[in-house]
């Protein structure tokens, strides 16, 4: 990753030219701006794109942001969704100034609807969905008009008050703006506004059993909240048109709506319907597994809030829909993690050392927590006759320039002491079970005078000091880039190799203390973070990222086309 990616001064995206414009030219005196998820799932990558948008948009240039949850479908809807969505915008580090509920303006948009109808804009529909979706016609051909579209404005409010009252059931009838059957735009051609739904509802119960759309919701309660700038992504450019005409008919606060791409992520679905099929067809733990693009997966892997929003800050804002690596976002994790992180050893395929000249009980040495954190101070490592090194660390027959243990060769322990392998013991299928070997006492790191260089140098474990973990080994969910865009089904093309679990590795004694806020990583390994699944009779261990970029999808796993 090119140093400029990091250091380079970042222009302004054309929003916030946009908001800067509004400002100069005396339009507002500060800006208000929403995030309004809708409670039926938990958020995702592309929603901290906007959660960074719409906060980083009143901190740089004053004003406040509403988070407004667009609760009017209440059969997809749960109180679950709306604490781990308000979890997660906190945990990005945002704060908004009011809590609020699109089903705290029912009320107010059934009185719109009213004034509307009264103004002979809308009509109750009989029509049936297939009905309606036959009159709209297409691009290229007009539509027609509903039967019902000319009823009386006196019999349009009597059927509107009966469906609130529960007269009708569901789908039996709808409201309808009354715009152009022909309009170009087909959301104008004659779009609903309310239906039938007798569903309970999360916040309001039994209270409602008609619904508005999002259409008709959206415009109306960012009027309400007075907001200056609406942000919404790509797929609501068409929206605008019937965002801006109802506001003028209802004559209110002039909100207006902006547009940007929406960002997706290399090898992983941001479709929230597809994540959901993840979850319940368990090819995941849930919405939270380590694999998934959602918040709450990635901050149990152990991504930082503060990567996240450097990554969204950093790939900005487009005006056309883009796919972004993947590799990016984790660059930015492992930027972050490298200053955070504390060091530790940890052995993942041990093989035995006997250290047959040392002769202390044990011995505690010094290392440092991090090189990068100046304040970051030392620990004590206890060093005894029996440690565990990796068995990839040793090769009887080495080629040239290998620098880690082999027969009669030397590496340095880290923080530790030179030893040299000595003896080599097998068992009966000559596999290596044991190496004995010597130590220089003269070594010891940072007071060496033994006056030997070696050029390798291992990590390792006291074998009775050891403390053991299980380590989940997490990688990318999917094979191809785009699953999205490949034939047939998107779950075809999971990465069968996405979780590697090693149920026990030997660690540094202190690691018993592991706390959930402190970052590792393990020395030569990558950056590993405690799971919650830890436990007093185990510790779990994810690993958030490796120390480089080391993915190499299996061309033979791939889906024949």
């Amino acid at each position: 990753m090119s140093e400029d990616v990091k250091h380079e001064e970042r222009s302004l995206n054309f929003l916030e030219e946009i908001v800067e414009n509004d400002l100069s030219a005396g339009r507002y005196k500060s800006i208000v701006t929403r995030f309004p998820p809708e409670p039926n799932g938990y958020l995702h990558i592309g929603h901290a794109t906007s959660i960074c948008l719409n906060f980083g948009l009143t901190k740089r240039f004053g004003g406040y942001t509403n988070l407004r949850f667009d609760d009017t479908n209440p059969v997809t809807e749960e109180t679950e969704y709306v604490e781990s969505i308000k979890g997660d915008v906190r945990w990005l580090g945002f704060e908004w100034k009011n809590e609020l509920y699109a089903s705290d303006y029912f009320g107010k948009l059934y009185e719109f609807a009213l004034v509307l109808i009264k103004a002979g804009l809308a009509y109750v529909d009989d029509s049936s969905s297939e009905e309606i979706a036959a009159m709209k016609g297409t691009p290229t051909e007009p539509g027609r008009n509903s039967s019902f579209r000319d009823r009386s404005i006196e019999e349009n409010i009597g059927l509107f008050e009966r469906m609130k009252a529960g007269e009708f059931g569901d789908g039996s009838r709808t409201l309808r703006a009354k715009i152009d059957m022909a309009h170009t735009n087909m959301l104008m051609r004659d779009p609903i506004l309310y239906r039938i739904k007798h569903a309970h509802h999360h916040r309001t119960g039994d209270q409602w059993c008609i619904y508005p759309m999002y259409d008709f919701a959206h415009g109306q309660s960012d009027s309400i909240e007075e907001v200056t700038h609406s942000i919404c992504t790509l797929e609501f450019v068409p929206h605008r048109e019937l965002y801006d005409w109802l506001i003028s008919k209802l004559g209110i606060y002039p909100s207006h709506q902006y547009e940007f791409a929406r960002r997706n992520l290399t090898y992983t679905v941001m479709s929230k319907r597809k994540l959901l099929q993840l979850v319940t067809e368990k090819h995941v733990t849930g919405w939270d597994d380590p694999r998934m693009p959602t918040i709450s997966g990635m901050r149990r892997r152990g991504y930082t809030a503060a990567a996240i929003r450097e990554f969204c800050d950093r790939v900005g804002i487009a005006k056309r829909d883009n796919i972004v690596d993947v590799g990016l976002l984790e660059f930015f994790v492992r930027e972050d993690l490298n200053k955070k992180a504390q060091r530790r050893m940890v052995v993942f395929d041990p093989v035995k050392v006997v250290i047959t000249n040392y002769t202390a009980a044990e011995e505690f040495l010094s290392s440092e927590n991090n090189p990068e954190d100046p304040a970051g101070g030392e620990r004590q490592l206890p060093l005894s006759a029996e440690i565990y090194i990796e068995r990839e660390d040793f090769m009887e027959n080495p080629p040239k320039k290998y620098f880690r243990l082999a027969p009669g060769q030397m590496v340095r322990l880290k923080s530790a002491y030179i030893i040299r392998c000595d003896e080599v013991i097998k068992d009966a299928d000559g596999n290596v079970t044991e190496l004995h070997c010597s130590y220089l006492p003269e070594s010891k790191s940072g007071s060496d005078t033994s006056g030997i260089n070696v050029k390798g140098t291992l990590h390792w474990v006291s074998v009775k000091h050891a403390v053991t973990a299980e380590i989940r080994l997490y990688d990318r969910l999917f094979k191809v880039e785009d699953p999205s865009s490949e034939e047939g089904d998107f779950k075809d093309y999971i990465n069968p190799a996405s979780l590697e679990v090693l149920k026990s590795v030997y660690m540094e004694p202190d690691m018993k203390h592991a706390s959930f806020d402190q970052p590792f990583q393990f020395i030569r390994k990558g950056y590993f973070t405690l799971d919650r699944d830890s436990s007093t009779s185990g510790l779990v261990f994810n690993r958030t990222v490796g120390l480089k970029d080391g993915w190499k999808p299996d061309a033979k796993a791939q889906p024949k086309k």
